[in-house]
């Protein structure tokens, strides 16, 4: 063995020994760097002669090309081992499903909302709708709330920026207001009909939405949905409050086995008043009064707040909780799931 295939052995042995890219490029250094054995042997073809340049430089030539090969096929070779490495630290398993888009779906509150509207949409009742930042007038002075009700005090209303200190703005606390305002659009549309002495169309609606009230534990929550309710004529009485009553309670939950009880109570804007119990016949709240709406006549002054006189008009309120609705239908025991947004919850729904 010659001095150059000695050369290209000892650059072989000495590159299959590198383990690191780092140690190649040392290894590289000792052969075909500015200092290297390659380098060191072409500078000493300057004292030979013409005829013997041409072939010792031949020959170095085959040595470094061979030299270089070794270099690349070791360089390869530790690029594909890295590879390797990463591969076996990130290996994805094939056999998995793949992930996929699932399809979305309405919140179980959205559902009990559409419900109550499409049942009482199937009894004549408009569906309103108003602001949330409301004015102390149409949230509390229309619906017949004197000035020292407790529930105006900032320990159950939220009051926000804007009005005056005598007609303050606030976050509504009941979405009756929406009531008023559409009976008040709804008086001046017909005005010149009363005016001529005929008989106005009946205001029949329900006011779905969220409300606030600074309340705030295991039980409440300060912002939660109702739905409030408006029939209003010349001839609707309470029988016809028990009616409609008793006939969407039954559509809701999906059952004749359903009682109702009317409790006497107060509220500033019905005389008289009563709360609304439902009991069921069966089931795993059978023989239970579970408290669902508070209801009354509309008191008088709440009809002259519409414009309209209550010598003439008469008709019945009503406001239902759809949180705890939804409660009972879904067999929901806690509130906070409603709005805690886990999507483990929410997809029993869809």
């Amino acid at each position: 063995m010659n001095e150059l295939d000695s050369l290209v052995t000892s650059a072989q042995a000495l590159f299959a020994q590198s383990a690191t890219p780092a140690d190649l490029e040392n290894a590289k250094a000792q052969f075909l760097g500015k200092s290297g054995r390659i380098t060191e042997l072409m500078k000493g073809m300057a004292a030979l002669s013409v005829e013997e340049k041409k072939s010792r430089g031949a020959a170095i030539n085959v040595a470094k090309q061979a030299i270089e090969a070794a270099l690349n096929a070791r360089r390869q070779a530790l690029a594909d081992a890295e590879l390797e490495t990463q591969l076996k630290a990130e290996a994805l398993d094939v056999s998995l499903p793949g992930r996929t888009r699932t399809t979305g779906g309405l919140h179980p509150v959205s559902l009990t909302l559409e419900r109550i509207e499409a049942i009482f949409g199937s009894m004549g009742f408009d569906v309103a709708q108003g602001p949330e930042i409301e004015t102390d007038w149409f949230n509390f002075t229309a619906l017949n709330t004197p000035q020292d009700h407790p529930a105006r005090s900032m320990h159950d209303t939220f009051y926000v920026e804007g009005g005056s200190s005598e007609a303050p703005n606030l976050l509504r606390t009941h979405t009756s207001p929406m009531q008023i305002r559409h009976a008040v659009q709804h008086v001046k549309r017909y005005r010149a009909l009363m005016d001529a002495g005929q008989v106005m169309p009946e205001i029949r609606v329900i006011a779905p939405g969220r409300t606030y009230r600074v309340d705030s534990d295991a039980t409440h929550s300060p912002m939660f949905h109702q739905c409030e309710g408006l029939w209003v004529g010349e001839n609707v009485s309470f029988k016809d409050l028990k009616v409609v009553f008793t006939d969407f309670y039954r559509t809701f939950f999906e059952t004749d086995d359903l009682v109702l009880r009317f409790r006497p109570s107060f509220f500033p804007f019905t005389e008289p008043s009563a709360e609304v119990d439902i009991q069921f016949a069966s089931g795993p709240l059978a023989g239970r009064w579970l408290e669902v709406a508070g209801s009354g006549e509309v008191h008088p002054n709440v009809i002259r707040n519409m414009g309209l006189d209550p010598e003439r008009y008469i008709g019945f309120a009503f406001g239902m909780g759809t949180d705890r609705l939804t409660m009972l239908r879904y067999g929901v025991s806690d509130l906070r799931l409603f709005f805690d947004g886990d999507i483990r919850f929410l997809s029993q729904f869809q």
